[in-house]
């Protein structure tokens, strides 16, 4: 199944081997990672988990590889719009006008 998966895909990325420690079993896992991606159906990701337990492959369908992308995009706008608050009351606070309340000559010099 892989191979013919492999022969149709247009781009890959190169398999990544992540080693992570796991804090609350105490165990040491490894995750190899890979995408591809196809004209037609978009991007699967294959997982390969190695752990004590033995090891387990996962394809993650197209629709799967789009949901972690809008969440992690959704993380992103809402960690930026965050940030953007806390500078904006931080510049407040420190009595710094915000530009686009300043007049066009101002903005200028």
């Amino acid at each position: 199944m892989k191979n013919g998966f492999v022969r149709q895909a247009l781009l890959t990325t190169k398999a990544a081997t992540v080693r992570a420690l796991s804090k609350v079993l105490e165990l040491s896992q490894t995750f190899i990672v890979q995408t591809y991606r196809q004209k037609e159906s978009g991007d699967t990701i294959f997982i390969e988990y190695i752990g004590v337990e033995g090891s387990l492959r996962l394809a993650l369908p197209t629709v799967v590889s789009e949901v972690i992308t809008r969440q992690r995009e959704a993380l992103t706008t809402k960690s930026r719009s965050k940030a953007s608050k806390a500078c904006a009351l931080d510049r407040k606070a420190r009595g710094i006008e915000p530009g686009f309340k300043k007049g066009r000559w101002e903005r200028t010099q």
